[in-house]
């Protein structure tokens, strides 16, 4: 195997498959990028038989071969390079030249033919929607998903797609988080879980335009299709929660809230609790059209008032600091509308207008 290949294309590529790699594995095979160089392109591909991800890099291949690098010290030797031109070349005992201007490392690798394959996924039905807008979906939801393998589907994000909507939902058991877009294709219908490690590798990978992304589902896999490069993951298998009877359809208090002010709050607040009382509530105090946040921990106490828009009469309620800061960091925008019925339901969050996202948050009972 040779080619030469750009270093800024090259390390893109090492960068984004990385994200497939196991980084402690007992087969070193799985620690390792897939390198397959033919007379019409460079494939690197990463894989750790839950997350497999290609990336087609432009190269000039004067020798067709594959060779499997050790992920780590194929990325850190390319970093280092010159920026220049890297010629790759590795020979029948898999030793492997990477030369770069002065530069000349020899390096071991594993047969190619040992690399576990990644599940091919039959494109036949195909959703299209914008990486901007798939990255903003994932980021809006990404945090309310489970860390705990206790309840397997909770450690993924269910993908609803019906109608021309698609819908993306995540929740832990204490939170849940909702964001749906428009999409072209009317009349699919489908749902899968989508594990959060691969949402987190996505949310790192995905650019922030509007290219377009497809995306193909079976029973068992999932692949987003970016042009250069396909990321297919394993789905989770179960139900997911019926979240939809879950959120309430009445409630008594409503008020409408600056986010950043809100945010601020709630940063200052974090002050005072720290890990040992992380448990102890956030108080929210509704009175009139003010809303005070206070918390107290053996480090000492405080109260902030904020001015908001308030119907409905008096509350005073509990939750856990981070999942507000996390629903609310997250919005997107300036004003949101928060709704209540008692100290013992759960928080509702939307926009002022329309149903892009919706955040339910758990209280935390404040004791007496």
């Amino acid at each position: 195997m040779k080619f030469i290949c750009d270093k800024a294309n090259l390390l893109e590529a090492i960068n984004t498959v990385q994200k497939a790699v196991s980084q402690k594995s007992t087969l070193p095979i799985l620690e390792g990028i897939l390198i397959e160089c033919t007379d019409s392109s460079l494939v690197l591909t990463g894989n750790d038989l839950e997350l497999g991800i290609r990336y087609e890099v432009e190269a000039s291949c004067s020798e067709p071969g594959s060779i499997v690098l050790n992920s780590r010290m194929f990325g850190d030797i390319v970093r280092k390079l010159p920026d220049a031109p890297v010629l790759i070349e590795s020979d029948e005992n898999n030793i492997t030249k990477i030369k770069c201007v002065n530069v000349d490392f020899d390096i071991s690798g594993l047969l190619a033919a040992e690399f576990p394959k990644i599940t091919e996924v039959e494109k036949d039905q195909c959703i299209k929607i914008e990486a901007n807008k798939l990255k903003k979906m994932i980021r809006q939801t990404i945090f309310a998903v489970s860390q705990r393998e206790n309840k397997p589907v909770l450690t993924g994000a269910l993908f609803e797609i019906e109608d021309g909507g698609f819908t993306m939902v995540a929740s832990d058991g204490y939170r849940l988080a909702i964001r749906k877009e428009g999409i072209e294709d009317e009349g699919k219908r489908l749902t899968a879980i989508v594990p959060g490690k691969t949402l987190n590798e996505l949310l790192k990978i995905i650019k922030d335009d509007d290219t377009p992304v497809e995306m193909y589902f079976t029973d068992k896999h999932v692949l987003f299709d970016f042009g250069n490069f396909t990321v297919t993951s394993r789905l989770r298998d179960g139900e997911y929660i019926k979240y939809k009877s879950a959120i309430p359809s009445e409630y008594n208090i409503e008020i409408k809230a600056d986010v950043a002010s809100f945010c601020d709050s709630i940063d200052r607040a974090a002050l005072i609790i720290n890990a040992e009382s992380a448990k102890s509530p956030l108080k929210l105090d509704i009175k009139d059209d003010t809303i005070t946040l206070s918390c107290s921990s053996h480090m000492g106490k405080v109260s902030d008032i904020l001015n908001v828009d308030s119907s409905g009469g008096e509350l005073l309620i509990g939750f856990n600091h981070k999942y507000l800061w996390d629903a609310l960091k997250n919005c997107d925008c300036e004003e949101v509308k928060m709704k209540f019925i008692t100290e013992r339901y759960p928080l509702i969050i939307t926009p002022l207008e329309g149903e892009e996202f919706l955040y339910m948050i758990l209280p935390i009972i404040i004791q007496a």
